[in-house]
C-alpha cells in the first residue's frame, strides 16, 4: 500500500480510539459527579504506526490483505487503575456495554506471561461512522494497574532497544522487577479502603474550601470587606486544624448567609 492508502486505512481506527477514550473518560467524570470512587484512574489510546504494523506482518508471515482481520491491536486503548480489584470492575463495565462487542478476553493478571507481564486484554469490535459509511474495526483494550503499567512501559522500551533479544541478565532483572511490582499491588490492596477514604476526604476538603471561598466573596463584595476578611481568616484557621466536620459546619453557615443575601450557593447548581 502507498502512504495515502495507509492513511485512509487507518482513519476508522483513529476515530475508534478517539471515541473510546472519550467514553471511558466520561465514566470517570460520571463517578466523580456522583461523588463516588472511580475504578478508572486514567485512559489513553493510540493507533499502531505503519512501521509497527509492517513489522507484525513480517513476524506473522501474513499478507497485507490479512491485516484488518488478523491484527487486533491496530487501535489500542489503555485503562489504568489504582488497584488490582478495580480491574475486574472495569471488565464488568465493558461487558455490560451495548456499544461494543467483546470477541476475546485474555487474563494476564491471573496468568502472567513468562516475562512477568501482567495486564487484562479485551478485544472488541467497535462500529464507527465515517464519510464512506459504517465501519466495524477491532480494538484492543488493556486494563492494568499503575505498577503494572510502569513495568510494562520499561519492558517495552528495553525490548525496542534490543530488538526483542534481551540479554539474560536483563530478563532476570525484569522478572524480579515484575514480582516487586506485583507485591506493591498486593500491599496497596491490603490498605485499599484506607487509601480511598483518604483520597475522598482530600477531594471533599478541596471542593468544600473552593465553594466556601466563592460564597464568601459573593456575599461580602463591596462594603463588607472587613467581614469578608474575618470569614476568610476563620476558614484558613479551620484548614490549619484539618477538621473536616468543623469545615462542613462552617460551610453550612456560609450557605445560610448566602441564601439570606440572595446569593445562589454553588451547592445549588
Amino acid at each position: 500500500m502507498e502512504i495515502q492508502q495507509w492513511r485512509e486505512f487507518l482513519i476508522p481506527y483513529e476515530q475508534a480510539v478517539q471515541e473510546l477514550v472519550i467514553k471511558f473518560q466520561n465514566i470517570i467524570r460520571e463517578y466523580t459527579s456522583l461523588g463516588q470512587y472511580s475504578p478508572i484512574e486514567q485512559v489513553n489510546g493510540r493507533v499502531k504506526k505503519i512501521s509497527s504494523i509492517l513489522e507484525k506482518v513480517d513476524k506473522k508471515n501474513m499478507e497485507l490483505s490479512d491485516v484488518e482481520e488478523r491484527i487486533e491491536d491496530i487501535a489500542g486503548v489503555r485503562i489504568i487503575c489504582q488497584f488490582v480489584e478495580d480491574i475486574g470492575t472495569v471488565v464488568d463495565l465493558i461487558r455490560g456495554r451495548q456499544d461494543m462487542e467483546i470477541i476475546a478476553e485474555i487474563n494476564y493478571v491471573a496468568h502472567k506471561k513468562a516475562s512477568g507481564y501482567r495486564s487484562y486484554h479485551i478485544i472488541v469490535k467497535y462500529p464507527v461512522q465515517t464519510v464512506f459509511g459504517r465501519r466495524i474495526v477491532k480494538a484492543e483494550i488493556q486494563i492494568r494497574t499503575l505498577a503494572m503499567n510502569f513495568w510494562a512501559t520499561i519492558e517495552h522500551s528495553l525490548r525496542y532497544k534490543y530488538q526483542g533479544g534481551l540479554p539474560q541478565d536483563v530478563q532476570d532483572r525484569l522478572q524480579k522487577a515484575a514480582e516487586a511490582a506485583y507485591h506493591i499491588d498486593r500491599e496497596m490492596s491490603s490498605i485499599r479502603s484506607e487509601i480511598i477514604d483518604a483520597q475522598e476526604a482530600f477531594k471533599e476538603k478541596s471542593n468544600l474550601v473552593g465553594d466556601i471561598l466563592s460564597n464568601i466573596e459573593n456575599i461580602y463584595l463591596g462594603s463588607e470587606k472587613i467581614a469578608m476578611r474575618e470569614a476568610q481568616a476563620e476558614l484558613f484557621e479551620l484548614i490549619r486544624e484539618n477538621n473536616l466536620d468543623k469545615m462542613r459546619s462552617f460551610g453550612a453557615r456560609i450557605d445560610d448567609v448566602a441564601q439570606h443575601h440572595g446569593v445562589q450557593s454553588l451547592s445549588d447548581f
